[in-house]
């Protein structure tokens, strides 16, 4: 071959090596989602069609709370699951759920999804409905918090705390201000200030007021920082732009341990070339989304062995477009 075919092969090469590198830095974070899936049961469960796409939006997470879950047999999500363990061959994932949630016959349940070998449960909670004379005057919230203490050995921050929380639309305020109340409660039971508040908290368009806001003090207090901001849409409908699903952390380590950029609406209607019809067979609502820094031990660990690889196929491709080389002339 030609000194410039030659060339042309190297450079192809190093492209190799420089294209696996950059795949290793993104896939080396910690992908955290939630996902209101509505109505998630025994009839979604069954839809091939809606599976492939949820199983597909699935596997792209590390870690995802699923809500607004009707499975009264506790079947579909074991489906879901097992699915998903078929699908992403690469990566094995376990789940927790919560107890069946609502105040009246109405139920519903939180679901976290998530890869058992990089998280491991060190905790759960689920936050306790009031009871007694009285308790549907005083008890804020229509679905309590489902929350889980995750120990995470690749990220940054090794050890944090997610609140799911499903709000009602009519008392979305009044629930995402007594978020407060939970975070403090949950910090003096668990002793960690690394936690992340996530879900469709309703934090949008008709349910909230410029008034309102004033007086959730998870807005108010700058210890809270919401990552989902006012102007994204994380609804699938066009005629809507509503900010409903937010992600909120609260915490030194989590907040410096997100990769910038990384909290958004993953929006699976154009990514997957659905029409609106399609998209809506899935969900209303977009999943959100959040990467975590890989802790430099475990980056190091990792770039050392992809790079042995990747050097490994440059040393090859060079030697045998040398040796061909060399014998052609």
């Amino acid at each position: 071959p030609s000194r410039a075919t030659l060339d042309c092969k190297m450079r192809t090469a190093g492209l190799l090596v420089v294209v696996g590198l950059c795949a290793l830095n993104i896939t080396s974070s910690l992908k955290i989602c939630a996902f209101n899936v509505q109505s998630f049961g025994e009839s979604k469960a069954n839809n091939k069609k809606v599976m492939g796409i949820l199983l597909k939006i699935l596997s792209r997470c590390d870690l995802c709370l699923i809500q607004e879950v009707r499975d009264s047999k506790g079947e579909a999500i074991q489906a879901l699951v097992k699915a998903l363990n078929r699908f992403d061959e690469y990566n094995s994932y376990s789940y927790v759920e919560s107890e069946r949630l609502g105040r009246k016959t109405y139920k519903e349940q939180y679901v976290y999804i998530y890869r058992n070998d990089v998280l491991q449960v060190k905790e759960l909670y689920q936050y306790p409905k009031l009871e007694g004379d009285g308790a549907n005057e005083t008890d804020v919230f229509s679905r309590e918090p489902f929350i889980v203490r995750f120990n995470s050995p690749t990220t940054l921050v090794k050890d944090f705390v997610l609140i799911g929380q499903h709000t009602c639309p009519k008392t979305a305020m009044k629930e995402m201000d007594e978020l407060y109340t939970v975070f403090k409660g949950m910090y003096k039971k668990w002793k960690t200030e690394n936690v992340m508040i996530l879900g469709d908290l309703n934090a949008d368009c008709s349910y909230v007021t410029i008034k309102g806001w004033k007086a959730v003090r998870l807005r108010s207090d700058p210890s809270f920082h919401w990552l989902i901001g006012d102007d994204q849409d994380t609804t699938v409908r066009l005629k809507t732009h509503c900010a409903y699903d937010r992600i909120i952390v609260h915490g030194r380590e989590i907040i410096s341990g997100v990769v910038p950029g990384s909290a958004q609406p993953f929006n699976f209607k154009e990514n997957f070339h659905l029409t609106e019809a399609e998209a809506l067979e899935v969900s209303d609502h977009f999943p959100v989304e959040v990467d975590l820094k890989p802790n430099h031990r475990y980056l190091l660990r990792h770039e050392l062995n992809t790079s042995w690889l990747f050097c490994f196929l440059f040393l090859y491709f060079f030697l045998n477009y040398l040796q061909k080389g060399i014998f052609v002339r």
